[in-house]
């Protein structure tokens, strides 16, 4: 295991760095609103406020602690959307925000929140998980959709970190052993699967985050 982790971190630490004028600009992304995606607007997002984000997405030292400042991150991206589009009166649910121009159903929010999620890993923000299309849950009549992310192997997260920087991240026990968390408390689990909902909450308010297997029973806030 160990002579496998230094290959990776060696090979890591040889590759040029590509794509850094892409992360030093702002983005653009198409947000759906008006239930069913009837309706789409650009949000504009500046360079200093990706940054701002990646930087504290960069903080997490396991998967867990990533989901957590992911579903942050999902609702900064959805605040800053909401001064530029009239997206900024949705609130949690189909029923809270009435009739308003801007409302968004779980098709609007599943839609745009892959979005969201696919930006942040084109920029290299997301080192423990891999982003994924949206899932669909149906209970008795009712269909319910929501964007998905996807935990990674050790060696693929070795594969997002910068040039450089792959030793000093690692995370590994002495033997070479990739752990998870800062203490190895928690066991890795790659391929795990998680639902990241914003369709629960308010604009601006931290996405749902929980096992996809939990959200498909039936899991998440109790709002309609």
């Amino acid at each position: 295991m160990q002579g496998i982790c230094l290959a990776i971190l060696l090979a890591v630490a040889g590759l040029a760095q590509a794509g850094t004028g892409a992360q030093e600009a702002g983005a653009e992304v198409g947000i759906c609103y008006g239930y069913g995606c009837a309706h789409e607007g650009v949000a504009r997002y500046g360079a200093a406020d990706l940054a701002n984000l990646a930087g504290r997405l960069d903080k997490a030292r396991s998967a867990a602690e990533e989901r957590a400042l992911l579903g942050e991150a999902v609702g900064r991206l959805y605040r800053l959307a909401g001064r530029q589009l009239p997206v900024g009166a949705d609130r949690g649910g189909n029923y809270l925000d009435g009739g308003v121009e801007g409302r968004m159903d779980c098709i609007d929010h599943s839609t745009s929140t892959t979005r969201l999620l696919k930006l942040l890993e084109s920029r290299g923000a997301l080192r423990f998980h891999r982003v994924l299309e949206p899932e669909r849950r149906t209970r008795f009549i009712f269909q319910h959709f929501s964007a998905v992310i996807e935990e990674l192997t050790p060696a693929e997260r070795i594969e997002r970190l910068p040039p450089g920087s792959a030793l000093a991240r690692c995370n590994c026990t002495e033997d070479g052993a990739i752990v998870e968390g800062p203490d190895g408390a928690e066991p890795p689990s790659p391929g795990e699967r998680y639902a990241v909902d914003s369709w629960f909450v308010d604009n601006g308010e931290p996405a749902v985050v929980l096992p996809l297997a939990e959200w498909l029973n039936g899991g998440g806030p109790n709002v309609q």
